[in-house]
Order: structure tokens, then C-alpha cells, then sequence
């Protein structure tokens, strides 16, 4: 048995307001992940990006769930919006079993959070407090 909690971000290219409506991709990507299998705990965001919380199985890399999960939206999302595209690659957090709700709880409150704070911002803080290093040029690609 594992557990191997995965709280995943990836943003629109240049950033651009081009999910036209968050929930709908949230339900999108449920059943894209119920398709292969992936236990997605919840899905999330704005117009801008996306925030998955999701049980990595065993059995699957996580580059792999990416490129599923993103690319089978790309192309959902390109036949309601002319030219849509996601950045290049993604941010990925490990979360421990006693911080899953807090996390759910936090990817709930994105409208509400962002009104505060931008994604640009709230990005670059969650890699410093995760101690990931990271080259400011490369990680809105």
C-alpha cells in the first residue's frame, strides 16, 4: 500500500485568461482521470490555471498523469477556445496524509484567494517555502 499525495499547478500559457469555465475543466479532468485510472481527490482553480489534488498510483509517474491530464484538456479546451494552450511543464508538491484537507481546503478557495494574491506570486512563494530551486526566467514557460 502507499500513499503518495500529489497537489499539482499548471497555468495557461503567458498566463492568459483562457479557461472559460474552471468547474466545467474540473469535471473534465475527473473523468479523463477516472478513465486511466488516477484518483483525483479534487480539482480546481481560475481562468488562469489549475490546482489537482490527486493519489499518485504506484504504478503511474507522475510526468506520465501530466501529460495525460494535459493534454487531453488542451485539446477539450482548443475546440471552445481559439488557440488555447497550456505553459510548459508543471509544479508538483508532495502533501501528508494529516495536510489533505487543508490543501482541498486551499485549492476550494482559489477565487477567493486570488483576489489577494497572484498566481505569479503565490507560485514562486509555494517553491521557497518547499525549498525547491528554481530559475525565475524558466518557471512560467
Amino acid at each position: 500500500m502507499t500513499s503518495n499525495l500529489v497537489h499539482c499547478i499548471f497555468s495557461t500559457k503567458d498566463r492568459a485568461d483562457t479557461i472559460p469555465d474552471p468547474a466545467a475543466l474540473g469535471r473534465y479532468l475527473g473523468g479523463v482521470a477516472r478513465e486511466r485510472r488516477i484518483p483525483l481527490i479534487l480539482a480546481g482553480g481560475t481562468r488562469n490555471h489549475v490546482h489537482l489534488l490527486l493519489a499518485l498510483p504506484a504504478s503511474m509517474t507522475l510526468a506520465k498523469v501530466m501529460q495525460d491530464l494535459k493534454g487531453n484538456s488542451s485539446r477539450w479546451l482548443g475546440l471552445q477556445t481559439s488557440g488555447f494552450a497550456w505553459q510548459e511543464g508543471y509544479s508538483a508538491f508532495s502533501v501528508s496524509p494529516p495536510n489533505k484537507r487543508a490543501v482541498m481546503a486551499y485549492i476550494n478557495g482559489q477565487e477567493r484567494h486570488h483576489t489577494k494574491r497572484s498566481f505569479e506570486s503565490e507560485l514562486l512563494s509555494m517553491l521557497k517555502k518547499a525549498e525547491i530551486a528554481y530559475d525565475e526566467r524558466y518557471v512560467f514557460g
